[in-house]
């Protein structure tokens, strides 16, 4: 119990996952786009755009294990730590002034 009174989180990592560059697809798309060009063919437009809705808001808070505890529970836990602070120093005080115990 007394060695979560003086816990601090760590930071959270942060973790990067690499892109993958592939220049031989690079190529091959660029060799179909002017043989494309030269056919007559019309490119394909991709449009994503229609479907796509930004839902970002409470995303970071909810994020897996971003605030593994809740306001609740976080604030439970800083009264208990309060508390036993003032248990501590009340006892110190009690030891300094009315009692014989010497430092």
């Amino acid at each position: 119990m007394i060695g979560r009174f003086f816990y601090t989180p760590k930071s959270k990592q942060f973790n990067i996952r690499p892109r993958f560059y592939d220049p031989d697809k690079e190529d091959r798309e660029e060799r179909e786009r002017r043989i494309k060009e030269e056919l007559g063919i019309p490119a394909e437009k991709k449009d994503d755009r229609k479907n796509y809705r930004p839902r970002v808001k409470g995303q970071f808070r909810n994020h897996d294990g971003w605030q593994a505890k809740s306001s609740d529970e976080a604030r439970k836990a800083q009264n208990k730590r309060l508390i036993y602070l003032f248990i501590i120093l009340a006892l110190i005080f009690y030891l300094f002034f009315y009692s014989d115990f010497l430092f």
